[in-house]
């Protein structure tokens, strides 16, 4: 009986290990809610997941009346996606990926987006302060994250990258089109960074 099932069990295996297979496009969308659940920030990297507005104010509003209540920061399993969160004050941040992700990227995701946002944000991670500063929280939510793609983990580096100062002035067109420009001349690199990061999670 050992010798039939072995190969069955081989070819599971195998199975499980393919449905794994590390894909750069990890993050699935990103919002903040405030604590009534209305949305404040949102962004869907998967154009076939939850194309409309409907459906993704819907999604949301499912998420957050299976999590607001929860003290602790959590990981959730709703309509098929993993979502890992953390509220503060507030505030409720998500981050959503496939059924099939890897639970430990994207509390990496969210903690950087947390700290990140601490920063910015002198500590006051609460919905006042969020609103006044969307530019900067908009930055931050993209330079951690490109078209699904993790960019960055560190909350240090992403500060660096945003170069957001409370008392600056905002970005120029030549500030801004360098800081494009910087940025498309590091994606290759990032993007190899972060599949590299999936890959050694995965095999740990």
């Amino acid at each position: 009986m050992t010798a039939q099932t072995c190969p069955r069990q081989h070819q599971r295996t195998t199975m499980e290990i393919a449905s794994l297979e590390p894909s750069l496009y990890t993050v699935k969308a990103v919002f903040i809610l405030d604590n009534d659940g209305n949305r404040l920030l949102s962004k869907y990297y998967d154009k076939e997941l939850y194309p409309s507005m409907k459906e993704q104010k819907n999604f949301e509003k499912n998420v957050f009346n299976k999590t607001h209540k929860a003290d602790t920061d959590e990981i959730a399993f709703v309509e098929g996606m993993t979502i890992v969160y953390k509220c503060s004050i507030d505030l409720f941040f998500y981050v959503v990926g496939s059924a099939q992700e890897n639970e430990l990227m994207l509390m990496a995701v969210l903690n950087c987006l947390f700290e990140s946002l601490g920063q910015i944000l002198r500590k006051n991670v609460e919905r006042r302060c969020l609103l006044d500063n969307m530019d900067g929280v908009f930055l931050v939510v993209d330079e951690i994250i490109d078209g699904g793609v993790i960019l960055e983990s560190d909350p240090q580096q992403v500060i660096q990258k945003v170069n957001y100062r409370a008392d600056e002035n905002p970005l120029s067109e030549q500030s801004v089109a360098q800081h494009i420009t910087d940025k498309l001349a590091m994606t290759s690199n990032i993007m190899q960074s972060a599949k590299e990061q999936i890959k050694w999670s995965i095999l740990k």
